[in-house]
């Protein structure tokens, strides 16, 4: 992106292009969700593309937060600087969210009223990305974790079949709404955001540079993993197609500090964000058939 911008002559440090990477790189895990459940993609292929979406968010996040703070002289750009911080970030985030999925599971457990069950996974949500935060370790890490436990070691062991139900209604609906909620906003961010003609190129060349960026960074772990896993060609193409780009990319450049790199690298995610959910989420469900063979 440093190199394409140096082409249409826009000023645009190294260390705010790696923070225009950091901004994009998060997938949108309602938007792909959504999809994945209105597409008979195989099992396995879905756990792939969902597990990477839900993990991926919150180190993309972490990445933002580091290359943020020595863009403007909060952080050094040391190895021990930034290794500290992913330590806190993830691996803080990793065991939070095992220690509230332990807690929440033993209470699921002594309980048999489907309203406080529900009442508990809420608690659990909120209290715990609250926690988190407080504790300056990663939310959506700790909350992926503590939700994966509770979705199947609790499932299994602690929740009858009544409250299963009535727990997968009640989220299904949040998920319904809250994915409603997030294309509006995104909509109504084109209202702030202003392309100029240079800033229009610049988010134009863009979109091809990202999705080429998820094809390596996709690729080279399947590819890496194949002696022990079988994968093929079709699953990296989903999951580099599949790879929507959502609110959170808006959320993130929407959080820079105001001046002329907020000004352009908003326009150029917005850009990204736009292609993806049209483009990307029109068309992704014939690359997920491609891949039902797998």
């Amino acid at each position: 992106m440093w190199v394409v911008l140096g082409w249409l002559t826009i000023p645009l440090p190294f260390i705010y292009c790696l923070l225009f990477g950091a901004v994009v790189a998060p997938t949108d895990p309602v938007a792909v969700l959504a999809i994945l459940k209105s597409v008979d993609t195989p099992k396995a292929l879905s756990t792939k593309i969902a597990g990477e979406s839900l993990f991926n968010d919150g180190v993309a996040v972490v990445m933002f937060i580091a290359i943020l703070g020595i863009a403007q002289g909060d952080r050094e750009a040391t190895f021990q600087g930034i290794g500290l911080l992913f330590l806190e970030e993830v691996v803080g985030g990793l065991v939070l969210g095992f220690v509230l999925g332990w807690v929440g599971y033993y209470l699921l457990r002594e309980l048999d009223n489907y309203q406080v069950e529900i009442l508990v996974t809420i608690a659990l949500v909120a209290g715990g990305y609250a926690l988190a935060s407080r504790l300056h370790m990663s939310g959506p890490l700790a909350v992926v974790v503590a939700g994966l436990m509770i979705g199947n070691h609790g499932r299994r062991y602690a929740m009858s079949e009544k409250t299963e139900q009535q727990l997968d209604t009640f989220w299904e609906l949040i998920d319904e709404v809250l994915n409603a909620v997030l294309f509006l906003l995104i909509g109504l961010e084109i209202l702030i955001v202003t392309f100029e003609l240079p800033v229009l190129l610049a988010g134009l060349a863009a979109i091809p540079l990202v999705l080429l960026a998820r094809l390596v960074a996709v690729g080279v772990p399947v590819m890496a993993l194949k002696p022990f896993q079988e994968h093929t060609s079709s699953s990296i193409l989903a999951l580099t197609w599949g790879g929507l780009k959502g609110g959170i990319s808006v959320a993130l450049a929407l959080t820079l500090p105001a001046g002329p790199e907020r000004d352009l690298i908003l326009p150029m995610a917005y850009a990204v964000v736009v292609f993806s959910i049209l483009f990307q989420g029109l068309t992704v469900k014939r690359f997920l058939g491609r891949a039902a063979p797998e």
